[in-house]
């Protein structure tokens, strides 16, 4: 059972949320919040699986509470939950450390699948997130580069993809830095998204996981 804490400012988004969740067997709701601290002081005292986190609440936003959770490294899955449809705030969603992002008028299905992938470590977007921008083309990315990168979003550190791909260590920060710059991202957060903005990176190749992890 996937233990899910709720933080949103709208009574009535709450009570619909809260009335779902609960008719869900594979969920378990541990716990509601309607700001920012509230949400931070339940994360702590409840560490739920996934938190659904609104962007725009009273005192800290969802971002920020977002931050915190990466900062302190506590072993709970982001799910923004918003409805805010801007390519800024998913950048800045993921950046903060969030797993997923899914707009308030989803289908219910899709906050389920987002949920479950969330509460494995896996990334999802909401399917109605225009990730296409007009963009100038760049040089794509080689078959390696984007192998590393599609590994090093699921999480693994750079010795675990080595050891994954039977390279070295320095030969994988060779290639995320190649992907950087092909793509103009300055770290691993902006590189996925950006990515996926080109077409060169496909959301269900992010929403699989690649193996098993190494410890």
């Amino acid at each position: 059972m996937i233990r899910i804490l709720l933080a949103d400012d709208h009574p009535l988004t709450r009570a619909g949320l809260v009335a779902w969740l609960e008719s869900e067997e594979e969920f378990e709701l541990v716990g509601q919040a309607f700001d920012g601290e509230s949400a931070w002081n339940d994360i702590v005292r409840l560490l739920p699986d996934v938190v659904l986190l609104d962007i725009e609440m009273p005192g800290a936003n969802g971002i920020e509470v977002a931050r915190r959770i990466r900062k302190e490294r506590l072993p709970v899955g982001v799910l923004m939950l918003t409805a805010w449809n801007a390519q800024q705030y998913v950048m800045a969603s993921i950046h903060a450390g969030a797993k997923g992002y899914v707009i308030k008028t989803a289908p219910f299905e899709h906050l389920r699948k987002a949920i479950r992938d969330v509460a494995r470590g896996v990334f999802y977007i909401d399917p109605s997130v225009s990730l296409a921008d007009n963009l100038e083309p760049v040089e794509s990315l080689s078959a390696r580069e984007k192998e590393v990168l599609l590994l090093a979003a699921q999480g693994l550190p750079g010795h675990a993809v080595a050891k994954r791909l039977s390279i070295t260590e320095r030969t994988v920060q060779a290639h995320l830095t190649s992907a950087y710059g092909k793509l103009g991202a300055r770290n691993k957060t902006e590189a996925v998204l950006l990515a996926l903005k080109r077409g060169i990176i496909m959301l269900d190749e992010l929403q699989v996981e690649i193996g098993g992890r190494d410890s």
